[in-house]
């Protein structure tokens, strides 16, 4: 009994006061650099689909822009970041893009996370494509 509540105690004093480690928290969409540097003015809304996948907001009222948005929390009382890249339409076309992503931010989840096996690697992707 007295080792339950000591190790309750323990348990408590350590996550009340921020010792104990608290991962960072990243939603939305994650834009690969390489994918984004291919964009250019003229490609329909398919090939910027295969680019950069689903836009993370599809406003009805809005159809000729697409929204990736992204954040980025760190810690339990740390700020969010947000970062929003905005690509517009005319038509079916691609004719503009602006704002920001978390460009070496995804690289470094991208291959932490090729670590544990959640994403594909680069040579594995290779030789599904042959």
């Amino acid at each position: 009994m007295l080792k339950t509540w000591t190790v309750l105690v323990v348990a408590a004093l350590t996550a009340g006061c921020g010792i104990t480690y608290r991962q960072p928290i990243y939603q939305g969409n994650l834009l690969d650099t390489r994918n984004v540097e291919q964009l250019q003015p003229g490609l329909t809304k398919r090939q910027v689909l295969l680019l950069l996948g689903s836009p993370s907001v599809a406003d009805p009222f809005h159809a000729d822009r697409w929204d990736y948005i992204a954040s980025e929390r760190t810690g339990r009382a740390g700020r969010t970041q947000i970062k929003n890249f905005t690509l517009h339409f005319e038509g079916d076309t691609l004719a503009r893009w602006e704002g920001e992503y978390f460009a070496k931010r995804d690289e470094e989840l991208a291959a932490e996370m090729r670590k544990f096996g959640n994403l594909p690697r680069e040579r594995d992707r290779d030789r599904r494509r042959r």
